[in-house]
């Protein structure tokens, strides 16, 4: 039994591959090759565009894939959604699908563009906006440098934005937001019924949601006095409740727990405040809730 997962190539790949090799399954890509190899013998990887994703999950050329929700509801096609992995190019966060047009326009909202030129790659969500506002616009498919394109080739885009930078670089301002989008682990839907296949692609989102839960978070040890243990606890902003154990002095525990990686400067020094001793942060591959 083997799985052909499909990594996204373009925009979300170095993310992508950051976070597999998190997980503990490396994918080695070669310049040359869409295809690309893992450790694990049952997963065969190929490179594909996320915005082509759907249609070979769907259609069974592959059985998984990693992609958008703004793609898979674009491509209107029927996939299993998996689980969400809420990170992408830059961030561990959605983007954000926008309208947006120049600064110096006139447009204040969606309405006033009617009879305008819309210019997106999501073309279908697009329309399916400005339909719902019953707006009538001509939504044009944009090969790419989409921001550039106002006022001489569209009247607006619908561009997708993590930061927002690329549309202030191009004096763009943004009139609303059209979709949210996150990455998505999908699968065919025959693959979903086959009970291996099925337990492979949920133990991998397993793994790769457990790596992304560690992201930006570390671990603490430390022993205390069973007298102090209530004074630690009061520090400790503990992923669920902390882990407690004795030691071999019955006066002593061990605590163990997650914080985020970013608290650790001020929580360390007042855990000694509170009479914590050998404290211990260490880093984390996978925090599996």
């Amino acid at each position: 039994m083997k799985i052909r997962l499909g990594i996204p190539k373009g925009s979300l790949q170095e993310a992508t591959l950051q976070l597999f090799a998190q997980a503990g399954l490396p994918i080695h890509t070669n310049s040359r090759s869409y295809f690309a190899s893992t450790g694990d013998a049952e997963i065969e990887c190929m490179l594909i565009r996320a915005q082509e994703m759907a249609r070979y999950v769907e259609h069974g050329a592959l059985d998984a894939g990693l992609t958008g929700l703004d793609w898979v509801i674009e491509s209107g096609l029927e996939v299993v959604t998996v689980s969400d992995l809420i990170y992408a190019k830059q961030s561990r966060g959605k983007v954000r699908w926008v309208l947006a047009v120049p600064e110096s326009s006139a447009f204040e909202k969606p309405e006033d563009l009617s009879g305008r030129i819309i210019a997106t790659e999501l073309v279908n969500v697009t329309k399916n906006y400005f339909s719902a506002r019953r707006v009538d616009v001509r939504v044009e498919f944009s090969w790419g440098a989409t921001e550039v394109k106002p006022p001489m080739l569209a009247d607006a885009i619908v561009e997708v934005t993590e930061t927002g930078s690329s549309l202030r670089a191009n004096h763009l301002r943004v009139m609303d937001t059209v979709l949210e989008s996150n990455t998505q682990i999908i699968a065919n839907k025959t693959a979903w019924a086959d009970c291996e296949k099925r337990r492979k692609i949920e133990n991998l989102a397993l793994m790769l949601r457990g790596a992304m839960e560690a992201k930006d978070r570390v671990g603490l040890m430390l022993n205390v006095r069973k007298d102090d243990l209530q004074r630690v606890l009061a520090v400790l902003p503990a992923l669920k409740r902390p882990t407690i154990s004795t030691l071999s002095d019955p006066e002593w525990l061990a605590v163990n727990t997650v914080i985020e990686e970013s608290l650790a400067w001020d929580v360390i020094p007042r855990l000694k405040e509170a009479n914590a001793q050998g404290i211990v942060e260490y880093p984390l591959n996978k925090v599996v809730v």
